[in-house]
């Protein structure tokens, strides 16, 4: 049985829950619990992902796999005929790895403001840093709002769980920052497709 590394707050490991839940295949992967920081690994896979990060896929054969997009892409391939094409033939599929990848920027930016706060020091922290990234994750959504809705409304994609997943982790991490302010069709979608059983069995805790 393959063994996904995760924690219930990393909103990437999140990505490939929701993909679990979404193509039938909960069953196939065992959850092994880890955690920590770049400064301080703790639990943290470093054997399975040198890098030190969530989630890591070991499997019966052949490495094992991080990133979770490499992630996403294998369990995808793994997914019965039955299930969504979360990953389409060419072209679409080049839209949807935009998408993924907006989300996935939107995400990696949220992190680094999370680590500017709870890793460093106070009087080490640089306040035009974190609003540096938040500028990132602004632009970001503004593009959502501006030019993928059609997609977003389209049929279930990576693209859309992985914007789903960024979504959350802004309300989990910086509830105190409004990001539906100014975007209505984003939020519309959001308030949707959060509903999703599969995105519920996956709240962060």
């Amino acid at each position: 049985m393959m063994k996904l590394h995760y924690s219930p707050t990393s909103p990437y490991a999140r990505k490939v829950l929701v993909l679990l839940h979404e193509t039938g295949q909960t069953d196939s992967v065992e959850l092994a619990f880890a955690t920590g920081t770049p400064i301080d690994p703790q639990s943290m896979p470093v054997a399975a992902n040198p890098l030190g990060k969530l989630p890591a896929l070991e499997r019966p054969e052949g490495c094992a796999l991080y990133d979770s997009r490499v992630i996403t892409r294998y369990l995808a391939s793994l997914a019965p005929a039955t299930a969504p094409a979360l990953y389409p033939d060419s072209p679409r599929v080049w839209e949807i790895l935009t998408l993924e990848a907006t989300a996935d920027g939107i995400l990696d930016a949220a992190l680094l403001m999370r680590y500017e706060v709870v890793t460093r020091p106070e009087d080490k922290r640089s306040a035009e840093w974190v609003e540096g990234q938040w500028a990132k994750i602004a632009r970001s959504l503004d593009t959502l709002e501006a030019r993928w809705m059609g997609h977003l409304e389209g049929p279930l994609c990576m693209g859309q769980i992985a914007v789903g997943c960024a979504l959350g982790y802004l309300d989990f991490r910086f509830a105190d920052r409004p990001w539906r302010t100014g975007r209505p069709a984003l939020a519309g979608w959001e308030a949707r497709f959060v509903q999703r059983a599969s995105m519920q069995a996956t709240l962060p805790a």
